[in-house]
């Protein structure tokens, strides 16, 4: 008589971003090991969009973009990349009409354990609004990807993703590992998320990034937008910055400024506050900021090339 397999007991499931996840001794070791030449890269929204005229994809900029990334990954066949893009002018549009990253006033019982309240109804209207318009622009993002012919996979953060008063509490990561183990591209981008305290929020990618680096330790991250570096004196562009670190930031950043067009998260100013942090927290990262309007230089920074501003511990 045969008999059932004995079940396999594995020391840990789920490798969640967050404080719900379980502390085992092994934590560190299986899932903030490096991952060899992993690279984050965001397409940024004023790279994909026209920020200054709403719902305006630049569909041939997205088309060469993918190429570009094709490339790279031919030509470095180890590469292994998680793309990010963000809102450009979809998203950030009904964001800052409905105030949608701001979320509600905080209530004594979370959102999972209470009734709908109709006050709330044209928060949660420009919540799903904010949602669609994101999505769209993702599914432009995943039509230039899939033309390219690159094996890639959109996972929206909003599925798989809460936060806690503006922050990542908690993050299934094991698709994106799956994926990555797959030879697949996994594509987010930023989203609505649910929030334990605000009821709903916005997380940018580079508040997705920031998590997910402490998660899956890249080597590289890398973030394109029109900017050739970051600027000194923006928006007078005279004065490029060629590094930053934790300790030269609040030297250069009175003059580093935001961004033009519509953008509810902050901005260049934002970004770069984002990454110095991280690198405190990740001092083998490196992080470049550069123009991925430029031909040609998705592909030369991909494969190793250093452009634009440096951000390192």
């Amino acid at each position: 008589m045969m008999t059932a397999p004995m079940p396999i007991k594995h020391e840990i499931i789920l490798p969640i971003i967050g404080r719900r996840q379980p502390l085992c001794k092994c934590h560190h070791l299986c899932y903030n090991r490096r991952m060899k030449e992993l690279v984050f890269l965001k397409l940024g929204g004023s790279l994909i969009t026209d920020k200054t005229q709403p719902y305006t994809p630049l569909l041939d900029v997205m088309d060469d973009l993918a190429l570009q990334i094709k490339t790279a990954l031919q030509t470095h066949p180890n590469l292994r990349l998680v793309i990010g893009h963000g809102a450009g002018s979809f998203g950030h549009v009904p964001a800052s009409e409905y105030r949608t990253r701001d979320g509600l006033p905080p209530k004594s019982t979370p959102l999972a354990h209470r009734e709908r309240d109709e006050t709330e109804d044209n928060y949660w209207k420009g919540f799903a609004e904010v949602w669609y318009q994101a999505s769209t622009l993702n599914r432009y993002v995943m039509k230039a990807l899939h033309k390219a012919e690159m094996r890639a996979i959109s996972l929206p953060p909003s599925s798989n993703v809460i936060a806690s008063n503006g922050q990542v509490s908690v993050w299934e990561t094991t698709p994106i590992r799956m994926a990555l183990a797959a030879g697949i591209v996994p594509v987010i981008f930023g989203d609505v998320v649910f929030d334990e305290i605000r009821g709903g929020t916005i997380l940018s990618t580079e508040d997705l990034f920031l998590h997910l680096a402490k998660a899956l330790n890249p080597e590289r991250i890398l973030l394109a937008g029109l900017e050739a570096a970051v600027w000194a004196d923006f928006p007078a562009r005279t004065t490029r910055i060629e590094a930053i670190t934790p300790a030269s930031f609040e030297e250069v950043s009175a003059g580093v400024g935001k961004s033009h067009g519509a953008d509810v998260t902050g901005g260049m100013e934002s970004k770069v506050k984002q990454m110095v942090e991280l690198v405190k927290e990740l001092p083998d990262l490196q992080i470049q900021i550069f123009s991925g309007s430029e031909p040609g230089y998705i592909v030369r920074v991909l494969t190793g090339e250093v452009l634009g501003t440096v951000i390192t511990a």
